[in-house]
């Protein structure tokens, strides 16, 4: 999978063995470096930051602007076939910095990266500055379930020679670290989840503010929502919101300024479970298929709605007819499963989950004292179904008061908080050299 060779590195904090601490060098100004500190000198101009979560593995790469005397470098297309004949050739005596670079052309040349990593193109920020030189943010993500083939194929490139430590937050970061050890010989260096997701959310509005978050507008209860559009808004001063993070399982975090947040609940019934009972009942195999089967299901032959109880509304507590009364609660009737398609199950999974955590949302907000819900998360990607039905609900229930707010960037936040961490860190060691 060629997506598992984009590892984020850092070098600031790795233990130096032995061999690695008696290798050192002078650099320009006369002064000492250590092998260790080399490594990091190598790789300052480019960041990686990695997320590592129950489904998706997110990383954000750093591509600085090639220079070569004024000129912009052209860079070299690099294909899946370059790279298994640089793996069966060369791989033993090549060197670690051209299978690094070989890396990183291989990646901006690709849309789809291996059997299962995707470049989001669309996502790409340009002009953004990290250690005094300007450059593209990437964005990458794969199945977290082929970490193991990440690691291995770091190994053949010998990306070890270019870092001691791999940076990453999420759960995988500590689920992984044995296999990072073991596989690689390298440390993983872990950041906290939610710090990497707050400095995140803050840094991609900051540099992108005219759009990055947006709500839905004309949409319906159900979804489909022909008509919906996207609207603009303003998250310059979004001071106090909630934030739902909406991903295999759910977090909901009180943030109060840039540097106050609390986590104040979550859920485990979330992405994963949509996917889970997806698998479970209807045979698909990927996230992806799951949705497409929902966006032609009708939730309506496997929910029971209020109106199959009361024949209407239920006026007296303001519950509209559509409103779903108990999820699969058509499904106790031989009739009922006769007539429903896998389909309708995948669109009433989808339905029970973004109601669950949207009804969850929304009294959170109220228990806070907030007014402001900013919805993210990889259980959004690609997902506008969930996206408008939490749109369309929460305004109607508050009565138009709250909208339900999304960021483009949804499921990134993590790593671009990894990433912030990792520049603050070779800040840092740089800094430390020149002393």
């Amino acid at each position: 999978m060629a997506s598992s060779m984009i590892t984020p590195t850092d070098a600031s904090t790795a233990p130096i063995n032995t061999e690695q601490s008696l290798s050192n060098s002078t650099d320009l100004n006369g002064k000492h470096m250590s092998k260790r500190s080399r490594k990091l000198d190598k790789l300052a101009p480019y960041l990686f930051g990695m997320d590592i979560g129950g489904s998706l593995a997110k990383v954000v790469f750093f591509e600085p602007n090639s220079k070569a005397d004024g000129a912009e470098k052209k860079k070299r297309i690099v294909t899946k076939h370059d790279l298994t004949r640089n793996l069966s050739s060369d791989s033993d005596n090549s060197d670690a910095d051209d299978n690094f670079e070989m890396l990183a052309n291989y990646v901006l040349s690709n849309h789809y990266l291996g059997d299962n990593g995707i470049r989001d193109q669309r996502l790409e920020m340009h002009d953004q500055q990290f250690h005094g030189q300007s450059g593209t943010l990437h964005f990458i993500h794969f199945l977290t379930s082929r970490m193991d083939e990440c690691f291995e194929f770091a190994k053949t490139f010998r990306l070890p020679d270019l870092s001691d430590v791999v940076c990453a937050t999420g759960g995988g970061a500590y689920k992984y670290e044995g296999n990072c050890k073991e596989i690689l010989g390298m440390k993983l260096r872990k950041y906290d989840e939610l710090e990497c997701l707050i400095k995140g959310i803050h840094y991609i509005y900051a540099h992108n503010p005219l759009s990055e978050c947006y709500f839905w507008e004309g949409v319906t209860s159900d979804g489909s929502s022909p008509n919906a559009r996207k609207v603009p808004y303003d998250f310059g001063d979004p001071y106090p919101y909630i934030v739902v993070n909406f991903g295999s399982g759910v977090s909901i975090l009180a943030v109060q300024s840039p540097d106050e947040y609390y986590r104040v609940t979550g859920s485990s019934i979330g992405g994963g479970t949509f996917l889970g009972l997806c698998c479970l009942l209807t045979g698909c195999e990927t996230f992806e298929e799951a949705l497409r089967m929902a966006e032609n299901g009708d939730s309506t032959k496997v929910d029971k709605l209020v109106r199959d109880i009361y024949g209407g509304s239920y006026d007296k507590f303001n519950l509209p007819g559509s409103t779903v009364a108990a999820s699969f609660g058509h499904m106790m009737h031989e009739n009922k499963r006769k007539q429903m398609s896998k389909s309708d199950l995948a669109r009433a999974a989808l339905v029970t989950i973004t109601n669950n955590i949207g009804s969850i949302a929304m009294m959170t907000a109220h228990a806070q004292k907030i007014q402001r819900i900013v919805f993210v998360g990889n259980f959004l990607r690609t997902n506008d179904i969930a996206m408008k039905m939490l749109a369309h609900a929460l305004n109607y229930w508050s009565q138009g008061t709250m909208k339900a707010l999304f960021l483009e960037h949804e499921g990134y936040f993590g790593a671009v908080g990894a990433l912030l961490k990792l520049s603050d860190q070779v800040n840092t060691e740089k800094n430390n050299n020149k002393q």
